[in-house]
């Protein structure tokens, strides 16, 4: 097999502050501590694990491929104990200590062995440092390429969070044109060609790929390679952010259709079956890839990584060291006891299969329901991976023309008991004139007791009956 590239160098894009942020001084110690086991440290103002009231954390978890919902599912207990380390996890002290930025080593090696395993990016010098989850990740990776006045690329419905992220830094948004599968390839070049400003040409393009939020759409792997593409041939950067990568849940089959439930769900990716990511075609390390434990595991553990080129990924380490330190350490010790010891990647890949197993039974019924009792109030593509619907109100012709129409279809659903998203609190340009009457909603199948679907959607389609066919 012949040697794999090095990451091109994209350093001459950093903002001018990522270009001067150097790591903590008091930080690049710790490599003489880590290097010589013998030296006697006078110099770290760490305090002494001995002060350190924690004797063991631990946490009662499913075995892997169970449900904790289920009180006949086995279960087992992961420990971390004080000067207790074993040969792939540390001891709790270290967990509980100041790190570097770059995350506790078992930690991060899970994390580098899993991604090689599933992505294995195609070339050679890529590393991984740990976040607080993609929302931490996201702002890091922006900050790393930009500053107030330039102009960050997405999608024309995005996520809220990266809207509200880059607004106070005083960075302008530019949509690019959504179809059923995410951003599309022509429209992205059909901008960077044609750029007049304001501003300096955009660096960088933000992304969902796989469970868009909000709309739910997935890149095929040929989209994919298109938008790669153009990413090449304008030396974009690519934020591929994809909290939902491993709620990818097969291809929707009516209840009716299916008469052995098994059946339904045997085909579920794990982890073997994946679409091909972003990074896993990334052969010029312009691909940063933001990954979370909070869909699959919990989001309050605040644990993730962000992959990337090792010159990047120093850079948000230093970053780290001025601002999260790293991932809170008792959370790391768990995911870390629990990923490396207890489950390994084989109980992880029979915990995403659990996993991916609910959310499809989730999106079937709740797609059953709304083809039951939405037909000719609104329009949706089934997803085939994460949490939403996107729905296309069908306005009658009354409600097309009536301004404020989109809001007052929000008060009726309130009126009646039921919570949607409106399709403006997704768009980059704001509450603006131009997307305030757009007729689009998002709904999650994510949360709600499975059992108040039913009440859920027949108020739906109660509040939308005056202003549709």
């Amino acid at each position: 097999m012949p040697p794999k590239p090095h990451a091109k160098d994209l350093s001459g894009l950093f903002s001018e502050v990522t270009k001067r942020r150097k790591n903590s001084p008091l930080k690049s110690f710790q490599k003489y501590m880590d290097a010589d086991p013998t030296i006697v440290s006078l110099g770290a103002g760490l305090p002494h694990p001995d002060t350190f009231p924690f004797a063991s954390i631990s946490a009662t978890v499913a075995e892997a491929g169970t449900s904790v919902a289920n009180p006949e599912a086995a279960t087992k207990v992961v420990a971390v104990t004080t000067k207790k380390a074993t040969a792939n996890v540390e001891g709790l002290e270290r967990f509980l200590q100041y790190g570097n930025g770059r995350g506790v080593p078992s930690y991060i090696q899970f994390a580098r062995e899993h991604t090689d395993h599933v992505h294995a990016p195609p070339y050679e010098d890529w590393d991984v440092v740990a976040s607080s989850g993609n929302t931490d990740a996201l702002t890091k990776a922006i900050a790393l390429f930009y500053q107030s006045g330039d102009t960050l690329i997405v999608d024309e419905w995005t996520y809220p969070a990266a809207i509200e992220t880059v607004r106070p830094m005083g960075i302008r948004l530019a949509p690019v044109e959504m179809d059923s599968e995410g951003m599309v390839p022509s429209d992205l070049d059909r901008l960077c060609g044609t750029w007049g400003g304001p501003g300096n040409a955009p660096r960088l393009v933000y992304m969902v790929p796989t469970a868009q939020n909000p709309t739910g759409a997935t890149m095929s792997l040929t989209r994919r390679r298109g938008i790669y593409a153009v990413a090449q041939k304008y030396n974009l950067v690519i934020v591929e952010d994809d909290p939902y990568y491993y709620l990818q849940l097969g291809s929707y089959k009516p209840l009716t259709d299916v008469n052995d439930p098994e059946d339904r769900y045997k085909d579920l990716p794990g982890t073997a079956s994946l679409i091909p990511s972003l990074l896993s075609i990334d052969t010029d390390g312009r691909v940063i890839r933001l990954d979370s434990f909070s869909k699959v595991l919990a989001p309050g553990l605040r644990c993730g990584w962000i992959t990337a080129p090792r010159y990047i990924t120093d850079k948000i380490q230093f970053h780290n060291e001025t601002s999260i330190q790293q991932p809170a350490g008792l959370s790391q010790a768990i995911v870390s006891k629990l990923m490396n010891e207890d489950w390994g990647h084989a109980g992880w890949g029979r915990h995403l299969v659990q996993t991916q197993r609910e959310y499809a039974e989730r999106r079937d019924q709740f797609v059953d329901i709304c083809q039951s009792h939405l037909k000719g109030k609104v329009e949706f593509t089934v997803p085939t991976a994460g949490m939403f619907l996107w729905f296309r109100v069908l306005l009658n012709e009354e409600s097309t023309k009536k301004e404020g129409v989109m809001r007052e279809i929000f008060e009726s659903m309130i009126n009646n008991h039921v919570l949607l998203v409106p399709g403006y609190m997704f768009s980059p340009l704001g509450q603006t004139d131009e997307v305030l009457d757009k007729p689009y909603m998002r709904a999650a199948f994510s949360y709600a007791a499975v059992s108040s679907f039913e009440t859920a959607i027949s108020r739906l389609a109660q509040a939308l009956e005056p202003f549709t066919c």
